[in-house]
This record gives structure tokens, C-alpha cells and sequence, in this order.
């Protein structure tokens, strides 16, 4: 309706959606790009994941996911040692390090979306709460006059519910440590999680590059 789309431009609730709009109504070009460029940031990251997945399926390789696991490890590397000198540049009219940080963010979640059947993500808190919350409404249904054992029976699964916890856990856990790392030492408490994914990964790329070189002879 014309009329509430009016009203969102001033409404005490606000949505991104409203945000946006006031932006451009407000002529805040720099508010707007800024936004676009961290979701472009993003989409390039999970596009890459993407193509780099698809292209390690195809060639039946063992590091189909570490590949973006490797290249997620190496930016992270490059965000903990060069983070300080990237702030003070500006790409896609923001921060360097936004864009970076979108990316990466943009490169695991696609990841995890593919390795898990679209099961988990990573990055999309809100969804996880979501899914939580479906779980824990169907473990409250009250299911009257329903055998456990018929088809219309309402029943949370337990493997799932406690899936969606443990992740939602370990993201404010992971968060609550950032938070603290990074104001004790800066970008460089990046490293050590850069390196753990990065050995992560080496073993299927090890195992890949010493059997191709059989195959070439």
C-alpha cells in the first residue's frame, strides 16, 4: 500500500528496507554505496566458493572444500598482518577491511552451505535463531490424541535442536573471544585462526598434489 510505504520513511520501528530508502530520500549516496558494496563483497566471496567447489567436483579432487578453506585462511592472514595499513584505504567505498571481511564471510558461508546440504550457516545468525526456535516450538506442541508413531504427530528433532544450539553457542563464544583478542592485540588475533584453517586444509591439498603428478606421467 502507497500509504504504508509512506509511513516507513518516519516509522520508530525500522527495518533495512526503510533505512535504504531514507538513505537515497536523504541524498546519503555514501550510507547507500557503502551498504551495496559490503552485500557485493559479499556475493563475490560466496561466488567464489562456489566456483572453486564446482570446479574441484568436477576434477574429482580430495580438497574440494579446502581450496576456499585455503583461500579463506590466506585473507585472514592478510587481514591479521596488514589489517592496520588496509583501514586507512577505502575499496568498493568502504574500508579495505570491511570489504575483506565481507568477503571472507561471503567464501565460508558458502562453503559450509555446500558441505552441509544447506543444513548450516555459519554467518546467518538470525536463520540459526530461527531454526532454534522452529525446534523448540515443535518440541512444545502439544500433540493431542497423536501417537508418537502417526504421520500428523509434531516432534522436534532432538539431533537437530542440539545441532542449532551448539553452533549458536559457539558463535557467541567465538564473538565474545574476537571481541576480547582483538582489543588486547589488534589484527593480528586473526593469525592463529588463520593458521588452524590453514592446516586444516593441507592434508587433501597434499594428498592432491602428489597424485596428479602420477597421473601426468
Amino acid at each position: 500500500m502507497p500509504v504504508d510505504y509512506l509511513r516507513g520513511f518516519t516509522s520508530a520501528a525500522r527495518t533495512d528496507a526503510a533505512n535504504r530508502r531514507l538513505g537515497l530520500a536523504l541524498g546519503n549516496l555514501a550510507f547507500v554505496l557503502s551498504a551495496a558494496s559490503s552485500i557485493f563483497a559479499f556475493l563475490a566471496g560466496a561466488a567464489s566458493s562456489a566456483i572453486l567447489i564446482n570446479w574441484g567436483r568436477r576434477r574429482g579432487t580430495q580438497s574440494v572444500y579446502a581450496m576456499p578453506l585455503v583461500l579463506e585462511g590466506l585473507l585472514l592472514l592478510c587481514f591479521g598482518v596488514l589489517g592496520a595499513n588496509l583501514e586507512q584505504h577505502r575499496l568498493l567505498f568502504v574500508p579495505a577491511t570491511v570489504t575483506l571481511l565481507c568477503y571472507v564471510m561471503g567464501l565460508q558461508n558458502a562453503m559450509i552451505t555446500k558441505i552441509s546440504k544447506a543444513e548450516i550457516r555459519t554467518t546467518h545468525v538470525t536463520g540459526l535463531v530461527t531454526d532454534l526456535g522452529i525446534e523448540i516450538g515443535k518440541g512444545l506442541y502439544w500433540n493431542r490424541g497423536v501417537p508418537s508413531t502417526e504421520a500428523a504427530y509434531v516432534g522436534a528433532d532432538m539431533r537437530r535442536l542440539g545441532l542449532l544450539a551448539s553452533l549458536l553457542g559457539m558463535f557467541l563464544a567465538g564473538g565474545l573471544a574476537g571481541a576480547i583478542a582483538f582489543k588486547q592485540v589488534g589484527f593480528i588475533a586473526t593469525l592463529p585462526l588463520a593458521a588452524l584453517l590453514l592446516v586444516l586444509a593441507a592434508v587433501p591439498v597434499a594428498d592432491d598434489l602428489l597424485r596428479y603428478p602420477r597421473r601426468a606421467r
